[in-house]
């Protein structure tokens, strides 16, 4: 079983990032400011283009280390790629899986049923922990979710499924604000706005997936399929579809509750995000590493997998289910089996 190393988020705009015999030092101002084993990192994620030398950006690509650039504000720009290593055969069967519906489909029913049910679950966490507090819009979610959860597995075509994945996600959504139990005045969401982010709440949101979309992309890669090629998300140039399938599984186990802790334990707060002309909420450099630490501390939790039954990482997680979405693809395995909460 593959090791959860750790993801080097570089923020500094002054950072440097050099290699010093087997380790990675970063150094701000001409002074040190970390060094880690290069055994325990994984992914290198730069905010800005940060100074990467060729020799090490090579270093990194022999030795299967990503390297990402975002911009400052969270959107992804470009990643670092070495020498195709991937297997080309389980490329050319997820391909042909690809164009023929009924085998999307089957993919996609899993992925979104597990999406729903793990949604769901959020929502009665926050019953079980509120009790008669819970508003009554919860309530609604979690038997309107169970009710998705049926239609979903008897969805006859990808855009009946969507559909079903819409409502359900309305739903969700509409009673998120309920989830927030302090700082309420402040972070409030009005519905799901990504492009831009119009609220704090949805900045949170949007900032996290993108941090959960490029982990999915890493694990595609490593596992050696196509992160462009999906089953629920169609093909479109530049889009990371199959990442962004798999990320309906974590969505709310990962990223929704790393949120919600961030405003109701008032780690962020309102002076962590600035407002553009536009209307658009950005999150900023204080709130940002805030963020990121709380999305670390959560990749170290450990937790047993509900399919395989071992002990693992909440950072693994991307890689065991692309490399269960391998077998499924390559015959391995009957169906795919997608990630629930326990």
């Amino acid at each position: 079983m593959k090791r959860h190393l750790n993801t080097l988020y570089i923020t500094s705009p002054d950072a440097y990032i050099r290699k010093e015999g087997m380790t990675f030092v970063v150094e701000i101002e001409d002074k040190k400011a970390l060094q880690a084993p290069v055994h325990t990192i994984e992914n290198i994620v730069c905010f800005g283009f940060k100074p990467l030398t060729p020799a090490l950006m090579a270093f990194c690509v022999e030795n299967n280390i990503g390297i990402s650039y975002l911009s400052m504000h969270g959107k992804f720009l470009a990643r670092v790629y070495g020498e195709q290593r991937g297997n080309v055969l389980l490329r050319k069967t997820q391909y042909s899986m690809h164009d023929i519906e009924e085998k999307s489909l089957a993919i996609a029913k899993n992925i979104i049923a597990a999406k729903i049910t793990n949604s769901r679950s959020v929502l009665q966490r926050h019953k079980r922990n509120h009790g008669d507090s819970a508003d009554g819009r919860v309530s609604r979610a979690v038997d309107e979710h169970a009710r998705y959860i049926k239609l979903v597995q008897n969805a006859h075509n990808l855009d009946v499924l969507r559909g079903y994945e819409g409502d359900a996600a309305s739903l969700y959504f509409g009673c998120f604000n309920e989830l927030i139990t302090s700082q309420k005045e402040d972070f409030v969401m009005n519905g799901r706005t990504k492009r831009p982010p119009l609220d704090y709440v949805n900045a949170l949101l949007s900032f996290v997936y993108m941090l959960l979309v490029n982990e999915l992309r890493s694990a595609m890669e490593t596992t050696g399929l196509d992160p462009q090629v999906g089953f629920l998300h169609r093909i479109r140039p530049g889009r990371p579809s199959l990442a962004l399938d798999l990320m309906e599984e974590f969505r709310a186990y990962i990223a929704d509750r790393i949120v919600l802790n961030l405003i109701n334990l008032k780690q962020v707060t309102k002076a962590d995000f600035e407002r553009r002309e536009t209307g658009e909420i950005r999150i900023s450099d204080r709130g940002r590493k805030e963020v990121l630490m709380a999305y670390q501390k959560k990749k170290d939790e450990v937790i047993e997998h509900p399919f395989l039954g071992e002990k693992t990482t909440v950072g693994l997680l991307p890689h065991i289910q692309a490399m269960l979405l391998a077998r499924y693809i390559r015959g391995d395995m009957e169906q795919y089996p997608p990630f629930y909460i326990k």
